[in-house]
């Protein structure tokens, strides 16, 4: 399966990379995330429960991140096996635009998935898929706008500039379980 889209959000590239390294943010934002821990530089296990109508499922795999580019872009290569509920692996693209109404988030997903909910039906997957990332996408922004306000809350009351978190690293893992998601939720609902 082949999919891509796009959103725009209300907030500079910077201000959008900021979200999307933000742990507490995404993990506000992620359906169903579970769990990430750190196996080696760049590499997670991960666990996310999904419900895709009658199949219910605990996920568990791995996030490999590759060709990082602070604040534009990042790929990433995921697999994960949900028992007889199905598998999915495959790899995926985000990139930040600057525009003038803020930036625009920008993504590619190549994935192959397998089991009982390959089997479920067009209609049914095409839904819940689409839920699935408005529900993410919803989310995420509002979590951006109260993110953006209280830093914007912040430097009004204090000219000390803020300072980013001390691990750039843990930060990826954030941005990787967003993707994880929504790539496991989607390429596992796509036949």
């Amino acid at each position: 399966m082949d999919m891509q889209g796009t959103r725009q959000l209300a907030a500079t590239q910077d201000q959008a990379w900021a979200a999307l390294n933000n742990p507490d943010i995404l993990k506000a934002c992620i359906p169903g995330c579970e769990k990430f821990e750190l196996t080696e530089e760049n590499c997670y296990n991960v666990g996310v429960a999904l419900r895709i109508g009658p199949v219910a499922a605990k996920f568990s795999g791995t996030v490999k991140l590759m060709d990082i580019q602070p604040p534009h872009a990042y790929a990433l290569q995921f697999e994960a096996q949900g028992g007889v509920a199905g598998f999915g692996k495959g790899e995926s693209k985000v990139t930040l635009t600057p525009n003038p109404e803020g930036c625009e988030l920008s993504y590619t997903v190549h994935s192959k998935v397998g089991g009982k909910i390959a089997q479920l039906g067009q209609r049914l997957i095409d839904g819940a898929a689409k839920s699935l990332a408005e529900d993410f996408f919803k989310r995420f922004e509002q979590e951006l706008q109260k993110s953006n306000a209280a830093q914007a809350q912040s430097d009004s009351s204090s000219q000390q500039p803020s300072t980013p978190p001390a691990n750039p690293t843990s930060r990826w893992l954030w941005l990787a379980a967003a993707v994880l998601a929504g790539a496991l939720a989607w390429s596992m609902m796509r036949p």
